[in-house]
């Protein structure tokens, strides 16, 4: 059984009631009590003449002179406490109403806010209170609700883009294999020239899906403590993690003729030494994958008073303006969602979320002769905050 439960409404209003009730029974008595000792502080003269008072019956009576002060003085009490506690009545019901209605009107925003509540579900996360009205507390909580629902909108539909484009991307790995065995294996006649091309199809793209699989949760668990502070944190030099991660890329570099050049200074910073390598890596192979043949890449390190700095520039196809801010979101690869290039569009992704946690700053600019020329900017030894635990954290993108 439910019992009755008073609305935050009726709880007001009967507040204002009892406010205005308790100060109008305090100004009555103390009235009342005022007019009695006024009263009894009146002189009292003697006199022959006689004295008469009515009666409420409205018959006359003598009395004596002694007693008309004090006759005088019941009755003006009498008629305060009569009429007071009639006028008193009224303003109490007026105000216990009034006080409702205002409380009605002043609580309209947090209905609005209910329903508005109720009514969300994550196709309908569009839906926004939009307040107006003067620029108060219910205002700044209508505007901080709404500004949540955009947050989880934003959020809803980046979890359904990531989520369609993973599984669009391991589709295609998967078909590979697939069809690649059924060929084969349907085929009687195959050889062992015919078996090996298959396993190399099939090592191709099992490799390609592995890659998708360890960077889908390298990007996971950047995401899941971003905003934090980094669990690892030591001096790293940038000028140091450089050659590894161009000598990793050097044959795919020497195959298409690209030229490298480096320009790298001490650029000494605090942080996560496997992220910060997995950082130059992931701009490093951007670079080269998404560069034309004979192309060029230049990687420069330095630092300044307060920031140190990586510079990234490749040659390559023109890039729009529009899309360079877009080439850092999930299974973007060169302004388009998909090319035939290897990768899974999470390379740029990646190590945006690298940079947030180190607190630093990314630039990315698309020149006009076409390529691609990022710059990151951390900021110096020791300036980056760390949390106080173990090194968990060191395995974040192993």
């Amino acid at each position: 059984m439910r019992f009755f439960r008073p609305t935050l409404r009726l709880r007001m209003a009967l507040l204002y009631g009892g406010l205005i009730f308790l100060v109008g029974i305090s100004l009555l008595f103390t009235c009342a009590i005022l007019i009695n000792n006024a009263i009894s502080d009146l002189p009292v003269y003697n006199s022959n003449q006689p004295v008469y008072t009515r009666d409420p019956d409205g018959a006359y009576r003598q009395i004596p002179i002694q007693q008309a002060g004090q006759v005088a003085q019941d009755r003006a009490l009498t008629y305060l406490l009569h009429s007071g506690l009639l006028y008193f009545a009224i303003i109490v019901v007026i105000g216990t109403t009034g006080g409702y209605l205002l409380a009605k009107q002043a609580l309209r925003p947090i209905a609005r806010l209910t329903q508005t509540a109720r009514a969300l579900s994550t196709e309908t996360l569009d839906q926004r209170i939009n307040l107006g009205g003067p620029d108060d507390e219910l205002r700044e909580l209508a505007d901080t609700f709404d500004a949540m629902l955009a947050r989880l909108d934003a959020a809803f539909d980046s979890q359904r883009l990531f989520v369609a484009n993973a599984s669009h991307e391991l589709r295609t790995p998967l078909s590979v294999i697939r069809t690649e065995l059924e060929v084969t294996l349907g085929d009687p006649d195959a050889d062992d020239e015919e078996l090996r091309r298959m396993g190399s199809v099939v090592a191709s793209a099992t490799d390609r899906a592995q890659r998708l699989v360890t960077s889908l949760l390298s990007l996971a668990r950047l995401q899941a403590v971003s905003g934090s502070e980094l669990e690892v944190s030591e001096t790293v030099d940038l000028a140091w993690l450089v050659p590894a991660a161009l000598h990793a890329v050097t044959a795919e570099a020497d195959e298409k003729g690209i030229r490298i050049e480096t320009e790298v200074d001490s650029a000494q910073t605090s942080g996560d030494p496997r992220l910060l390598e997995r950082l130059i890596g992931n701009l490093v192979e951007n670079a080269i994958r998404h560069n034309v043949p004979d192309g060029w890449l230049r990687v420069t390190t330095g630092q300044s008073a307060d920031k140190v700095w990586l510079h990234v520039a490749n040659g390559g196809t023109v890039i729009p303006n529009g899309d360079v801010d877009r080439l850092f979101e999930p299974f973007r690869r060169g302004g388009r969602m998909r090319t035939a290039t290897r990768g899974a569009g999470l390379g740029l992704a990646i190590v945006r979320l690298i940079v947030e946690a180190h607190r630093g700053k990314l630039q990315a600019a698309a020149p006009p002769f076409g390529g691609l020329a990022i710059r990151v900017e951390l900021p110096r030894e020791h300036d980056v905050p760390v949390a106080r635990t173990e090194r968990a954290g060191a395995d974040a993108v192993a």
